[in-house]
């Protein structure tokens, strides 16, 4: 049996292990792997774990092999689940690993946006404040965001934890689904919730039905002292309209960390506005998410090999 990590280095720089997985076979590393590097890794390969290196159909039709797919993280769209399936080939993935860190790095986000204290630390250290007359000052005005509205859209588990930060800081809550009933959470419509929200935050999986849905249209909607934060997918946004809407002051702020391309080109829209905070993809990457993402992979690899295959995407 042969297990071949695709793209194992995000994952794990080096501060977990990938050790348990030898009790099932031979395993070959890589810490990344160059779609035209792919066949050459994966020919003999039993077993594939990627993150996000891409499985398409011509891949998969040409490893005959090929028995089981796990997908090293919740989303699973960098593998042709289709062609996986007629070919009888099982894709996992780790559908609950990261909740508490993601929630964790939302609020990271809203309070940089109504604090500033990476800002303000900055211009501390370069000696704005040993120059400043007055003994407090402020590089523009702060925020309280108790008795402010959050308004969450994907209503998951994260979106649920979020909701409960939120209403500890004191934050009303609102989200997008008039169908749906929550204690933490006041149902509204998607137009509701971009015109009434001061903070609005995202948390739904990408589906062909939401690609690039925060347009132009409903950024339009929201107050100008309004913020946006995606800690979800980067294509849920048009990036363009929204970069318009934040140099237009439509809207006051974002505070993104994900993009639709990543790595991202120099020249995006977004990267150096103002009024816009993007951190690189990291909200999933503390070492307790990371290990119980791991955990669960090779959970899911014993399942299957034990013929009980687990979290499975294209049954």
């Amino acid at each position: 049996m042969q297990i071949v990590i695709t793209d194992g280095y995000t994952l794990n720089p080096g501060d977990l292990s990938w050790e348990p997985l030898k009790e099932f076979g031979e395993v070959k590393y890589y810490d990344r792997t160059p779609v035209q590097l792919l066949a050459e890794c994966c020919t003999d390969a039993d077993i594939i774990i990627t993150n996000k290196t891409p499985l398409s159909a011509v891949s998969i039709h040409s490893f005959s092999k090929l028995k089981f797919i796990s997908v090293t993280a919740t989303g699973y769209n960098v593998v042709d689940t289709v062609a996986a399936k007629e070919r009888g080939i099982i894709v996992s993935n780790v559908p609950v690993y990261g909740t508490d860190s993601v929630a964790q790095h939302t609020f990271a986000l809203i309070l940089e946006l109504a604090n500033q204290p990476g800002a303000h630390a900055r211009s501390v250290a370069n000696g704005d404040w040993s120059k400043s007359t007055d003994w407090s000052y402020t590089l523009q005005p702060t925020t309280e965001i108790s008795g402010k509205t959050l308004g969450i859209v994907g209503f998951g588990r994260i979106g649920r934890k979020v909701a409960e930060i939120a209403k500890a800081f004191g934050m009303q809550v609102i989200f997008n689904n008039k169908g749906k009933q929550s204690e933490l959470a006041t149902a509204v419509t998607m137009e509701e919730l971009f015109a009434q929200s001061d903070f609005i935050s995202l948390h739904c999986p990408l589906t062909k039905e939401n690609d690039s849905f925060v347009d132009k249209a409903l950024l339009s909607r929201m107050k100008s002292t309004a913020s946006l934060i995606n800690t979800s997918r980067g294509q849920l946004i048009n990036e363009k309209d929204l970069a318009e809407a934040l140099q237009e002051k439509i809207l006051a702020a974002a505070a993104l960390d994900v993009l639709r391309q990543e790595p991202p080109p120099a020249d995006h829209p977004l990267i150096g506005l103002s009024n816009c905070i993007i951190t690189p993809h990291i909200a999933w990457i503390t070492r307790e998410a990371r290990k119980r993402l791991m955990q669960t992979t090779f959970e899911n690899v014993k399942a299957f090999i034990e013929g009980k295959p687990q979290h499975v995407v294209n049954p």
